[in-house]
């Protein structure tokens, strides 16, 4: 039970700003995981039923919660949550994130330091296109 609970634990951290943007994108793969996946032992839906209904809860019994409603409570802030973390970024991070956000997931999940190594490069080498 209190892996589940930790597990939901990091769905809060969508709502921090300074979160790193790659555990973000990890968090809204596992949140808004195909349907087929709901029923594993460790997932989003698995973990909400677990923590809602078990004795030994942090939060005290609260029932059946239906996964799609939160999925849904969720998605209608995603947007919000992410101008704020990203008002942090220069322009051409926000425009390129809210462009190619796919392509931008691709880059951190193969290398979680990405975005910061290209932070660095147009920080030492200036925007070539100005």
């Amino acid at each position: 039970m209190y892996l589940h609970w930790r597990l939901l634990q990091d769905v809060a951290q969508l709502a921090d700003p300074a979160a790193p943007l790659a555990e973000k994108f990890d968090t809204l793969r596992w949140v808004f995981t195909e349907p087929h996946r709901d029923p594993l032992p460790f997932s989003f839906a698995t973990c909400l039923r677990v923590v809602g209904s078990s004795p030994l809860s942090p939060i005290g019994y609260c029932g059946a919660v239906d996964v799609e409603e939160v999925r849904e409570q969720l998605r209608v802030r995603l947007r919000r949550w992410f101008e704020l973390a990203l008002d942090a970024y220069p322009a051409w991070v926000r425009q390129l994130v809210r462009e190619q956000p796919v392509w931008i997931e691709a880059q951190l999940d193969k290398n979680p330091q990405w975005l910061n190594e290209q932070l660095k490069v147009m920080a030492q080498q200036g925007d070539l296109f100005r």
